[in-house]
């Protein structure tokens, strides 16, 4: 029977969830971990060279020392799709993390291991979002610049009060009050046969299915406006839709008491993305 798990850890491939950290290692106790996601299935891995880059840049805006390059990356991640069954729906996460340091993480401990596990596709049937009382921290109060695990902690609590009220998900504005995007994703309205996303301002990450889904949209003639939405204007919108890594482009339901239905914009953008990742 394949492994439902595998991660690359110091040039071996080992199944499960190796212990591969201890108490004394510099990311356990003070979070110096980056990593990234990105997907196969349906045979096809969407933009995974940009997620090997963007793992790099984390590293290094992270102050750690990354020791393999972006190609390098690609090229474990698809050995060890490889090794999975075809047609599986994986998860691949490349991770960097210190193992040594005194609150700033020595960058010559860094390691890195890479992870691949199966992960079904979440269903399209679209999901509830409610406003949090979580908001995204400027830059210069946390190192919004990476996809860092230290990040985290906080969309958790933000998805944990919105479960707690019946939602699905949470909707998390930026220390200016706007809109953000959702704990787990980033978040585009529709209006008037128009796309609209908020602006990256730095308080998070511009992500790369985000970047994809925007460009596919332009491509098609739809007018895509990066721009400060506020929440007046969410809840105004004809359609609410998600971009992420793990779930593609996945409708909104519902936000608050407001009910929304799969509209053709998401249709659009989420039919440009699958011919996109067939190509």
């Amino acid at each position: 029977m394949a492994a439902s798990a595998l991660t690359f850890f110091k040039g071996q491939w080992l199944e499960g969830n190796p212990g591969i950290i201890g108490p004394m290692h510099h990311c356990m106790w003070l979070s110096s971990v980056v990593f990234d996601g990105a997907r196969a299935f349906e045979g096809v891995t969407p933009d995974l060279d940009r997620h090997c880059e963007r793992v790099i840049a984390s590293a290094h805006a992270l102050g750690l020392g990354p020791m393999l390059s972006a190609g390098e990356i690609m090229e474990l991640a698809i050995d060890g799709i490889g090794r999975f069954p075809p047609g599986h729906a994986l998860y691949i996460r490349p991770m960097f993390f210190a193992e040594a340091g005194w609150v700033m993480p020595d960058p010559a401990s860094t390691a890195f291991c890479l992870t691949i596990h199966e992960s079904p596709m979440p269903a399209v049937a679209g999901f509830t979002a409610c406003l949090s009382t979580k908001r995204r921290p400027l830059p210069g109060t946390a190192p919004t610049d990476a996809k860092a695990s230290a990040l985290y902690p906080n969309a958790g609590l933000a998805l944990r009060e919105a479960q707690t009220r019946g939602f699905d998900n949470a909707v998390l504005l930026d220390p200016l009050g706007n809109v953000a995007e959702f704990a787990t994703a980033n978040l585009f309205i529709a209006k008037d046969g128009v796309a609209h996303t908020p602006v990256c301002n730095g308080t998070f990450l511009n992500g790369i299915t985000r970047q994809r889904v925007a460009g596919l949209l332009r491509d098609a003639g739809v007018p895509v406006h990066e721009r400060t939405i506020t929440w007046a204007e969410l809840m105004d919108a004809d359609e609410v839709f998600s971009t992420g890594n793990y779930s593609k482009v996945v409708p909104v339901t519902r936000v608050e008491d407001r009910q929304f239905e799969p509209g053709p914009l998401f249709q659009r953008a989420r039919g440009l993305y699958w011919d996109f990742a067939h190509q």
